[in-house]
């Protein structure tokens, strides 16, 4: 016990240089795993990667615009509102493909497309950029150092409201992840309801990969609500417990990263591997629990 009040006391003492770091990551930690709730109830896991490479390509393409493109020599260009608007842009626009709102072909072949041609158009395109590489590498290895109070005050805001959405309309919301054509029958506007939810996950994606990169982001949208699947009984709760899995864990793995002296964001995705494993390990024994 000693021993953890120490660390946790190192912790704190760390504060007041990574207030910002910590409570981005914290929120982020609870708005994404809200979305990917709808995302785990589709078995659709792969579709987050998918957006948030996506969203990598918008930043490449920003950069790119910036430093050989038309916008060379803008200020501008390279400020971080243009660079997160093209990376909103962009994954909302895979979100919408990839979901199924295409009719190229099944959900799961245009979701692969979506992530492989992000991918690799997101290296070419900023290829001979050794600024734009850079960028894109720290995305990719997931770094949450740095944040701004401007981004904890957006993350926090739209976790309220995505909470609040969720509290107010998770039945009908549920409905529509499960059952569509029940969803239908009662008068739900279904495609509505889809081109919506593609936005909100094409959105929060977006803004966080730029915060927190690619694998603190797809960790947080898609573990705590594996394991809230395999924790809860009642479909509803995983509205709950999947934003309470992702905080407490990502809490606790800040805590660990700094007396380890670890990166948070990976330290965090793999608490929550742990968690998942352990949650599906759980239902297995108890089936009925």
């Amino acid at each position: 016990m000693t021993a953890v009040i120490r660390i946790v006391e190192e912790f704190l003492s760390s504060w007041q240089y990574f207030q910002e770091m910590y409570l981005a990551g914290w929120a982020l930690a609870v708005l994404l795993p809200l979305v990917g709730v709808m995302v785990v109830a589709r078995d659709q896991i792969f579709l987050g990667a998918a957006v948030a490479e996506a969203s990598t390509l918008g930043v490449a393409v920003g950069l790119w615009l910036a430093s050989a493109g038309p916008l060379a020599g803008e200020a501008w260009g390279e400020s971080h509102a243009f660079l997160a608007g093209l990376a909103v842009l962009f994954s909302v626009l895979a979100a919408l493909v990839a979901s199924g709102t295409s009719r190229w072909g099944a959900a799961e072949a245009v979701t692969g497309w979506v992530f492989l041609a992000a991918g690799s158009l997101a290296v070419l395109v900023i290829s001979h950029s050794p600024h734009g590489m850079e960028e894109v590498h720290r995305l990719v290895l997931s770094s949450i150092i740095g944040s701004s109070l401007g981004e904890v005050l957006v993350f926090a805001a739209l976790a309220l409201a995505v909470a609040a959405g969720a509290a107010c309309c998770r039945r009908r919301i549920l409905l529509i992840l499960t059952d569509q054509e029940m969803a239908s029958a009662l008068g739900v506007r279904v495609r509505a309801w889809n081109l919506g939810l593609s936005c909100l996950l094409g959105l929060t994606v977006g803004l966080s990969l730029r915060a927190s990169g690619l694998l603190y982001t797809f960790g947080c949208l898609v573990l705590p609500g594996l394991a809230a699947r395999n924790l809860c009984r009642s479909a509803l709760s995983v509205f709950a417990v999947a934003p309470a899995v992702g905080l407490a864990t990502s809490a606790v793995a800040f805590v660990l990263a700094h007396h380890l002296d670890q990166p948070p964001g990976q330290m965090a995705v793999a608490l929550l591997c742990g968690v998942a494993a352990l949650a599906a390990g759980w239902r297995r024994v108890f089936p009925r629990a």
